[in-house]
């Protein structure tokens, strides 16, 4: 490939991802690079999003239970049936726009799904996932 065709190449791609890329999401994932995580895989992401954990009660939940396995789709919340809109951005543009938000219901989910907190390097793994659809 030539220089110039590379460059407009790279230049199309950043374009592409400053479009799905969400302030937020940027504070979030610097923040938690301050905390030492080096690397986010939305791989990874993926696979903790569909991941089965067993509860206390020794129920089995997943981000997938309540969000729905593709994120891109609207959810029912597990206890109350209500619909959770969908969790992509590509889809409601609302989602992961505000930190505080993103923040507050990774405490409140994490705990309900996982038993405990998520990681910084979980959260960002599933930040990246979710922006990524």
């Amino acid at each position: 490939m030539k220089p110039l065709n590379t460059l407009a190449a790279v230049m199309c791609l950043l374009s592409i991802t400053s479009v799905q890329a969400s302030p937020a999401v940027d504070t979030l994932l610097a923040d938690y690079r301050q905390q030492g995580v080096t690397d986010f895989n939305a791989e990874a992401g993926r696979q903790l999003w569909n991941r089965e954990f067993k509860s206390e009660a020794g129920k089995t939940r997943s981000c997938a239970t309540c969000h729905s396995d593709d994120p891109r789709r609207v959810g029912k919340h597990a206890k109350t049936g209500k619909a959770i809109e969908p969790m992509a951005p590509s889809v409601n543009p609302k989602r992961l726009s505000d930190e505080k938000q993103i923040r507050k219901w990774f405490s409140r989910n994490c705990k309900w799904t996982l038993g405990r907190e998520c990681t910084a390097q979980e959260q960002g793994d599933v930040l990246l996932y979710l922006q990524g659809l």
